[in-house]
């Protein structure tokens, strides 16, 4: 095996096992000497390691060893000249390779002075020591023997790291731990879940549909309601089998980031990407199509694409037969028709969670713990079944009751009848209601603008405010099960997202400029190109249109919106001069595309002003911009 050269970055453990490494030696060949020395550099390197301590044994494995061995990702077989003299070491080789085949437990042999023909044909000093121990002990247990020797045969055959005598050991151990890093333990794991009940049963039927092990190429469907747990799902999914594939890659909320052309073009850069570890530059969607096809033909990858709800996504990402032998593409998907008619092989319906599973995520959320009290049981039944078994709002639910007394309860759960809102929408919107106006005030900001966002660059913006929003919201926001945190990044339900953005556009249905936040390019292009069509109630502007466009602003567009915080543009080429701009803001982010304004106004004073960014533009009055210690400019 090659090695590779260790980061210092770190890596996130699979909390699908307990253990990244079981390691099965012989006590007195290795104990004090090698197996100590890699113990510790696994320990160093943050692998938690499982070694077995106790030097009296029974007869037979213990059930606690048995177990670590099953929890375990990686088992390291330290094979000595005295390995097979253990009937312990035998019997933890033979459970190591069942759970190889059943668990598929990554297994890596180290031969320590021994060769692995030796290991695998038990001869010479290795052979000697098997010998001794089956004409002492076993010599009438034939079946026992030819289960080890079968056993010694397979792990021999396993690519693994040959030791000789030569070589220095601390060399030959950092290059084990090294390679363990890179080829396994830096894969990427998900944050499947607060708590995943329900999961694993789905996870387990979602690998019958896959039939991982198979040498054909397989694409199934995760198809369900939104809130449902689909996502939850393929994120489970992802931490389970990705490490049986040579490239993998995750591509989350692609409906989200494939409105045009040039956002599929850098889907697809991504895909490439993360299989290949090369940086792409595709010129156009035809080209990324040819270079995914060449470059990924005989690779077997795994590929999951999370939140499809058009036809050209999956044909511009995962087309019918380009991936090698052995590969799977997982869909995520309210749209059955659309799996249909691309021809995915099997479709995964989730279902609701009722009864007894249903009962555990609403108590889990509400009491911390996986049954109610017995003098809220009924209280818990009856909002469970406002809940309809969608765990997004048995979830949302349990968050928004919890700590509160059984009166309250009452009061809330009555509140419920006769709403407007039917179903989740009813808890969604309750959950919303419920928070204090600062924690409203980010819950909107992120629905509308910062949804993806790096969650340290969303306090800078937001805890600048005039209104002084507290930093603690977003973590309100995460006690409430209204935003997760998946890599540093602030993550919202889909549903969630649409609570946000319909709460704005019910504030003036027909007049945007009389809303709090725009994000539609209709109604950003009437505010931005015709004077006083902004008012004083407009607090943001994001500017993201299906397709580059180009907006010629009014010289006095801004001047109604003398509330304006948040200004960002994604993909608009922006022209003309301004005549104001108002002193409120915190965030003018002109994002990737020039800006042909020639200056700011003399009169804008950027008191509050967090993040200035403006890459390409051609703004050149930016000096006193250097006296804003809060400043983080990109220009």
């Amino acid at each position: 095996m090659t090695t590779q050269p260790f980061s210092s970055s770190s890596f996130a453990h699979d909390s699908s096992w307990t253990y990244d490494v079981f390691l099965s030696f012989r006590g007195k060949d290795t104990r004090t000497n090698f197996t100590d020395h890699l113990y510790k550099a696994l320990c160093d390197k943050g692998i938690n390691t499982f070694i077995d301590r106790e030097l009296v044994r029974g007869e037979e494995i213990s059930p606690a060893l048995v177990k670590a061995i099953e929890e375990s990702r990686i088992s390291l077989i330290v094979f000595s000249e005295k390995y097979a003299s253990s009937r312990w070491c035998l019997d933890e080789l033979v459970k190591i390779l069942q759970c190889k085949q059943s668990k598929q437990q990554i297994v890596l042999p180290i031969f320590y002075k021994v060769d692995p023909s030796d290991v695998g044909n038990q001869t010479n000093s290795f052979g000697y020591a098997f010998e001794e121990l089956i004409e002492s002990k076993f010599k009438d247990n034939e079946e026992k023997v030819l289960i080890w020797r079968e056993a010694l045969k397979k792990a021999a055959k396993l690519s693994g790291y040959p030791f000789k005598d030569e070589e220095y050991e601390t060399t030959f151990i950092n290059n084990i731990v090294d390679e363990i890093i890179s080829r396994v333990l830096r894969r990427t794991c998900w944050n499947v879940a607060k708590h995943p009940v329900g999961i694993q049963s789905c996870v387990r039927d979602v690998e019958r549909h896959l039939d991982v092990g198979g040498n054909d190429r397989r694409m199934v469907g995760i198809w369900g309601t939104s809130g449902i747990g689909k996502t939850t799902i393929a994120k489970a999914m992802w931490n389970a089998i990705a490490h049986k594939f040579e490239g993998s890659c995750f591509l989350s909320n692609v409906r989200d980031n494939s409105m045009s052309d040039g956002d599929l073009i850098k889907l697809q850069e991504a895909l490439l990407h993360q299989i290949l570890g090369v940086e792409w530059k595709i010129r156009s969607v035809d080209e990324g199509i040819g270079v995914i096809k060449e470059r990924l033909s005989h690779k077997k990858i795994l590929l999951i694409l999370d939140d499809v709800n058009q036809l050209k996504q999956l044909d511009n990402l995962a087309g019918v037969g380009w991936f090698g032998e052995g590969s799977r593409v997982i869909t995520t998907t309210q749209d059955r028709g659309l799996l249909e008619r691309h021809g995915i092989d099997s479709i995964y319906e989730v279902q609701m969670l009722y009864d007894d599973r249903a009962l555990e995520l609403f108590s889990l959320n509400a009491f911390g713990k996986s049954e109610p009290p017995n003098d809220y049981l009924e209280l818990t039944k009856r909002a469970i079944a406002y809940a309809q078994g969608i765990p997004l709002a048995l979830t949302l639910l349990g968050s928004h009751l919890r700590n509160k007394d059984k009166d309250r309860w009452q009061d809330i759960l009555d509140s419920y009848e006769g709403e407007p809102y039917t179903g989740i929408q009813k808890i969604l919107r309750k959950s919303y209601d419920a928070l204090e106006y600062s924690v409203q005030q980010v819950f909107l900001d992120i629905a509308c603008f910062f949804k993806g966002e790096k969650k340290e660059y969303v306090l800078q913006i937001v805890s600048n405010s005039k209104n002084k929003v507290s930093r603690d919201c977003i973590e309100v926001l995460i006690e409430k099960a209204m935003i997760t945190i998946d890599y540093g990044r602030i993550q919202m339900h889909d549903l969630l997202e649409k609570l946000g953005k319909d709460i704005v556009y019910e504030e003036s249905p027909n007049d945007p400029g009389e809303r709090s936040r725009l994000w539609s390019p209709e109604d950003v292009y009437s505010v931005l190109t015709e004077k006083n069509r902004g008012t004083r109630k407009i607090k943001g502007i994001m500017l993201k249109f299906s397709e580059p466009d180009e907006i010629r602003l009014h010289s006095e567009c801004f001047v109604g919106m003398i509330n304006l915080e948040i200004f960002i543009n994604r993909n608009v080429f922006l022209s003309g001069d301004v005549e104001y701009l108002p002193n409120e803001l915190r965030l003018i982010d002109w994002g990737g595309y020039r800006c042909q304004l020639q200056s700011l106004p003399s009169e804008f004073h950027q008191v509050h002003l967090a993040d200035f960014n403006m890459p390409g533009g051609s703004v050149k009055r930016l000096g006193k911009f250097k006296w804003l210690s809060i400043l983080r400019k990109n220009s």
